[in-house]
């Protein structure tokens, strides 16, 4: 069964290697890096038809350096992922559609707004580029909101405002993964497109990057994808999940209306620990046959890429 990944941080990782190489790191090969959770052979193995690309700057990268880092990720993308002539860049949604059997579909997003601070031509730029999902945050603030790690706990700015009605212009999806209460509130308020990206319940495990219930209804009442994410810290606070944790997280999202809303962002490279059996993207088959358990083989394609073909901008 095909699968589409919302999120991952290959990215980052195929960036820190190639600035590495000044001082003895090896340049990772997107093919096969076994340091690469989403290299192409592991997508091919794991069935993904379409994987989501974030660009991601690093809180510590000073502020007049994060635009050049954010380029630097897209030039990666271009020279490194899309080098397979396998990897087809999808810069239009509708380009989902026309991927051939043996083809996988590349979406670059962006994590956090500090790449462009209030340079709306930047922003402009990254549309340009092929950026077709913007979470407002990582969990720093910015000039666009305050992350989910911030105490303040603020929401969107009136540039942040501004940046919402400019992804609703180009069809591009805004993220919720890392808001605040605040800001996920503002942001079902001002967004046509609306996704978490990474994301999980906080009924079942109360951590700052879940989301509480109400935040749950409100979201699929507007159309909203819920992507559940991999990582155990945000499945059960520990080290390993297993599949029995993440599926308590999608049978209560399926309990509030998100059956038809439900799908998967597993944050591969961006994570440290794993759900057993399932420690990269080749693993894939793994949580479908374990899904194939408990839910009817219709309810398990929706989860794995139906559900985000009828939700994605039209």
């Amino acid at each position: 069964m095909k699968v589409i990944d919302t999120h991952c941080d290959a990215l980052l990782k195929l960036q820190r290697a190639q600035n590495g190489a000044s001082y003895g790191v090896e340049p990772l090969n997107y093919q096969n890096a076994t340091e690469l959770d989403t290299n192409f052979e592991r997508l091919q193995a794991g069935n993904v038809k379409v994987q989501f690309f974030a660009i991601f700057i690093l809180p510590n990268v000073p502020a007049d350096l994060k635009w050049q880092h954010a380029l630097e990720q897209v030039d990666l993308f271009y020279t490194e992922v899309l080098k397979n002539p396998k990897m087809k860049h999808i810069r239009k949604w509708e380009d989902m559609d026309y991927l051939k059997e043996d083809e996988i579909g590349a979406v670059l997003t962006l994590e956090g707004a500090d790449a462009f601070g209030n340079d709306l031509m930047k922003l402009r730029t990254l549309y340009r580029l092929g950026v077709l999902s913007m979470g407002m945050t990582w969990n720093n603030p910015n000039l666009c909101a305050d992350g989910a790690g911030e105490p303040r706990g603020g929401g969107l700015t009136e540039l942040g405002i501004d940046v919402v009605k400019l992804n609703n212009k180009h069809k591009v999806f805004t993220d919720v993964a890392h808001s605040t209460v605040k800001g996920f509130w503002d942001i079902v308020e001002h967004a046509d497109y609306l996704i978490a990206s990474h994301s999980n319940s906080r009924a079942i495990y109360d951590h700052v990057r879940n989301l509480y219930d109400d935040q749950v209804k409100a979201f699929f009442e507007k159309k909203g994808l819920i992507q559940v994410v991999f990582y155990p810290s945000f499945i059960n606070g520990t080290n390993q999940a297993t599949f029995a944790d993440l599926i308590k997280h999608i049978d209560h999202l399926c309990s509030l209306g998100g059956e038809k809303f439900i799908g998967f962002g597993s944050d591969f490279d961006g994570i440290d620990s794993y759900i057993k059996d399932f420690e990269d993207a080749s693993m894939f088959p793994n949580l479908i046959n374990e899904l194939l358990k408990h839910y009817s083989e219709e309810q398990v394609k929706g989860f794995a890429y139906q559900n985000f073909l009828d939700n994605r901008p039209k």
